[in-house]
């Protein structure tokens, strides 16, 4: 087991944590004026401890008295009781200094359920105080209801503090409002954002909902010296603290935040052994507070207003610092850890002292010596100011001088290796802007050293670099490592990758983590997170939010001509936004001037699109600049929307083809981003109004047909490709361009479909086939296509066309046979020409006859398929000899004749052979198939132009 762990192991022993004095009236300790002595206070959940430290050694004896401790030193001193007095600790009512005959005595009054163990240890005496085994616990009430000393007291006279709750889109707040102003921490643990108050009071949460959307559930806690409030949110959601007097505003989720103050840690050189010092202003006291879903305690210490907070997360080998926005937090891993507070700076350490790296570890010796560039405050903060300084021998002698440190420096994963003097090195690369070498010094120290892929720094570094070089998906993965997970220098990177990538959305929500960073990045970088923020407002439609974060990115100072281009062009597009064209339109035009054409080419698009709108532009023109500006700049979203505007342009012109090219022309570049997106959308749409909603149909059936060809790629899976399909088979058909309808449905059913769809498609391109006499590849299609789950519809239909199939092969038995109980118009009329075809005359005059019911009954021309039938039935009743069955079709049907499609025909059919003045060749010519082939092929024809697949009739 490793030291940590073996600390880590110990976690459920007490915290303790130092009882500190309200700001206001905490001072450091007053030189004694009779030798020198420190006493010292910390507090654990079991036990308080307080040690008395002197300058020059002194004994100490001690006798006790019921619950009065009298320790007597062999010295006198004026020792600073403040922290005692004021705060004191648990199982300590109150205590006092006695100066008597020329010695020190302190006397410590315990409650009534309390014990008290001395002793001795590395020098220093120390009394730890307990509550005695078997003891009733005695009441604090009244300590706790006591006022602080030197301020108001913000316990409300009812005890009572109601926890208000309010919601402004996606950010919910809650208000605690206090008698007086309270002392406050606010952090974030795990899953949890923690709300903890110096003062015990009852938080009544009646009127917070049980879930929002800022968090899923939470819980309330009180102590003997704090109320707490657990909030269980989601992973990198923002949160901010905001005090002022005795309101405490705590909001949760994206939305107007402030900075907090930024609490420094640093080791501290005036104290031994290693103690870490924080600079807290207003730090009222500190408690341990037990963290259920941890099953530990932690050390917390709250503090007054304004907010200050840490801004990420620090690992010791004995602790942790959480990452806060109010107060400081600790996550203890040693049970004996000790907490004290010198007014506004609170001391962290161990009584054997912390274990720390050594001061001379941060860099090797040669560093130090060469002034290499040092880390910030944050991981992902950069120095443009000092990295880069190269000194009066220039930038190569600087940079053979940082790379000679490495081999210079003993070989190791420790910090004081070399692995110091290779991260000085990306440094100064990343200063001075050389951005693919400081990756490749990068990626040579994390191959060598794999630990550093857990280091923050190193992980932050690479990112910055990575982003400089625009290799932003790779730069993305560095700032997801967990180790930058709440670290707000790195959500602003995050946030400015997702905005480069055009995630508007994902990249605001980024953004609102690092708002508390952005004044500690230079003035460039600065300039362009707002920037970048500005254009994740106006991509989600906040044109006011968006013109404000650009009002302020253009008033930071020292930003290049390029970068202030930059913002402009977004402000002219947000000028567009809010409909004040003109004023959008001078600025593009003014910025298309600049001799930079990554912000030229956009600037171009726009003020053109909007010189077309106003018709200022004509199309042509339009179209010339817009083919132009698709060469001028590529690879990133501008060229997207350039091809966009020319496809939309060509289309709007009726020139679908070039429409189709141009949109198709972008390919599959930048797929994530979202004009890639919307570009196949468009693509996509543009094929599916030619060829689905009949913006093709003013295009000759033959040149439609070669556009599908060219764009098939195109064809929606499903049914909105099976109906363009259907569409352009019934242009076809209509033209009697069988061959390419049939050409169209065939790659349907080999290479689209399956299942019912496919043995639609299947019978309809059986159909054609029937029409246009190829009865053999009508069977071959249908048999091809059989299976057992099609709908009956659809199986009636299948065996109709196969009985019309296996007729026009001759194979007039199975035909009947296959069709045998069907009674439907379309199987009795199959039977009557398969009656026709073998020469059955009265059966077939008689089933014709029956066909056409009683529509001599009513006026007006018949169509081609009765006209058909009723010629039919009349030469067959003649050629039957059924005089008498002709002479009734004459007296019913002679009034159509003249207005029929064929009256000859009709007028020698219904005479009869009887008739003398008729010749062989008269007769002869309406015997033939034709008329009713070509009767049946009307009706086809009227079945495709319904657009309904086979068996939906």
């Amino acid at each position: 087991m490793t030291l940590r762990q073996l600390l880590r192991s110990s976690v459920a022993a007490a915290v303790i944590a130092g009882t500190l004095a309200p700001s206001g009236y905490a001072a450091p300790p007053p030189t004694a004026a009779r030798g020198s002595l420190d006493v010292r206070v910390a507090q654990a959940a079991d036990f308080s401890r307080v040690e008395f430290h002197w300058a020059s050694g002194a004994k100490m004896v001690s006798h006790r008295e019921g619950q009065t401790l009298v320790m007597r030193f062999s010295r006198d001193a004026n020792p600073d009781l403040s922290s005692l007095k004021i705060a004191p600790p648990r199982w300590v009512k109150n205590s006092e200094a006695r100066h008597v005959n020329g010695v020190l005595e302190i006397v410590l009054t315990l409650t009534d359920d309390a014990d008290a163990r001395l002793g001795n240890a590395d020098g220093v005496d120390f009394v730890n105080i307990f509550a005695r085994p078997g003891a009733p616990p005695a009441s604090q009430t009244s300590a706790q209801a006591a006022a602080p000393i030197g301020r108001p007291n913000p316990m409300p006279a009812s005890g009572v503090v109601k926890v208000e709750f309010e919601r402004q889109d996606q950010q919910v707040t809650l208000s605690f409002n206090w008698a007086a102003p309270a002392g406050a921490a606010v952090f974030r643990r795990g899953e949890a954002v923690w709300i903890v108050f110096d003062t015990p009071a009852r938080l009544d949460t009646s009127k917070l909902p049980s879930s929002s959307v800022g968090y899923s559930k939470f819980q309330v806690f009180k102590g003997a010296d704090y109320s707490a409030l657990r909030i269980v949110t989601q992973a990198g959601k923002p949160y901010v603290a905001e005090g002022q007097g005795g309101l405490w505003k705590i909001s949760l989720g994206p939305g107007s935040q402030e900075t907090p103050d930024i609490i420094k840690v640093a080791r501290d050189e005036s104290v031994h052994p290693a103690t870490l010092s924080a600079s807290v202003s207003g730090v009222t006291k500190a408690v341990w507070v037990a963290d259920p879903a941890v099953g530990d305690k932690m050390i917390v210490a709250p503090a007054l207003a304004p907010s200050k907070g840490l801004p990420s997360r620090r690992e010791y080998v004995e602790m942790a610092l959480l990452q806060s926005v109010q107060g400081l937090a600790i996550e203890t891993y040693a049970a004996d850890l000790l907490v004290q507070a010198d007014g506004d700076l609170l001391r962290i350490g161990r009584p054997k002292g912390l274990i720390l790296s050594p001061i001379s570890a941060n860099t090797p010796p040669e560093e130090a010596a060469a002034g290499a560039p040092q880390p910030m405050s944050m991981p992902a903060l950069i120095d443009l100011d000092n990295w880069p300084k190269t000194g009066s021998g220039g930038f190569l002698t600087r940079y053979n001088a940082l790379q000679g440190a490495i081999p210079a420096a003993p070989e190791g994963d420790g910090k004081d290796s070399d692995t110091g003097a290779r991260m000085a090195l990306a440094r100064f690369l990343v200063g001075s802007q050389m951005s693919f070498e400081a990756i490749g010094v990068l990626n040579a120290a994390g191959r060598k050293h794999q630990t550093l892929l857990g280091d923050a720094e190193f992980r932050g570094l690479r990112g910055v670099a990575k982003v400089m070089a625009n290799r932003l998906t790779e730069a993305d993965s560095d700032f997801s490592s967990p180790v930058l997970s709440d670290d707000p220098s790195s959500a602003l990177w995050r946030g400015y990758i997702s905005a480069k990538q055009g995630q508007w959305a994902d990249a605001r929500g980024k953004f609102a983590g690092g708002g508390r960073a952005l004044d500690l990045f230079p003035p460039i970088w600065r300039a362009r997170f707002l920037h970048a923020q500005a254009q994740s407002a106006l991509g989600v439609g906040d044109v006011t939010g968006a013109m404000q974060l650009v009002t302020k990115a253009l008033a930071v100072p020292k930003v290049p001509v390029a970068d202030q281009l930059d913002i402009r062009l977004t402000q002219a597009r947000i000028f567009e936004a809010k409909g004040e064209k003109v004023r959008a339109r001078r600025m593009f035009e003014a910025i298309a001037k600049a001799p930079i054409d990554r912000l030229a080419t956009p600037a171009i698009l726009h003020a053109t699109q909007l010189g077309y709108a106003k018709g200022q532009i004509t199309a042509q023109k339009t179209a010339e600049t817009l083919n132009q500006l698709r060469y001028r700049w590529r690879g990133d979203g501008v060229e997207l929307e350039v091809i966009r505007a020319l496809g939309k342009l060509y289309i709007d012109q009726g020139r679908y083809r070039e429409a189709l090219e141009v949109l198709r022309s972008a390919g599959r570049q930048l797929p994530d981003r979202p004009e890639a997106v919307a570009l196949q959308n468009d693509l996509s749409n543009t094929f599916r109004q030619l060829f689905l909603q009949g913006l093709a149909d003013g295009m000759q059936p033959v040149q439609a047909v070669g556009l599908f060809y060219d764009f098939q790629d195109l064809t929606p899976i499903g049914a909105d490709g099976d109906q363009m399909v259907r569409n352009l088979v019934r242009r076809l058909v209509d033209v009697d361009l069988l061959d390419d309808a049939a050409k169209l449905l065939k790659y349907q059913v080999d290479n689209r479909l399956n299942g019912v769809p496919k043995a639609q498609v299947a019978t309809d391109l059986a159909w054609i086939y029937l029409m246009n006499k190829k009865p053999e590849d009508a069977l071959d299609t249908i048999n091809a296509t059989r299976t057992t789950i099609l709908p009956p519809a659809l199986n009636v239909e299948r065996r109709l066309a196969t009985a019309r199939a296996l007729m026009s092969l001759g194979r007039y038995d199975d035909a009947l046979e296959l069709i045998e109980k069907d009674n439907s118009r379309d199987g009795q009329e199959i039977r009557a020409e398969i009656a026709w075809k073998q020469h059955a005359w009265p059966l077939a005059g008689a089933m014709y006859e029956r066909s056409l019911g009683d529509r001599f009954k009513t006026t007006g021309p018949l169509s081609p398929g009765d006209e058909a039938r009723l010629l039919r039935t009349a030469v067959a009743y003649s050629l039957a000899d059924d005089d008498k069955s002709l002479a009734r079709l004459r007296q019913r049907w002679s009034g159509f004749v003249e207005s029929a499609g064929n009256p000859d025909g009709l007028r020698v059919a219904l005479q009869g052979m009887s008739v003398e003045s008729l010749s062989a060749s008269d007769f002869s010519r309406v015997t033939a198939d034709n008329e009713a082939f070509n009767g049946w092929i009307g009706r086809m024809k009227d079945r495709f132009r319904t657009g309904k697949p086979a068996g939906a009739r």
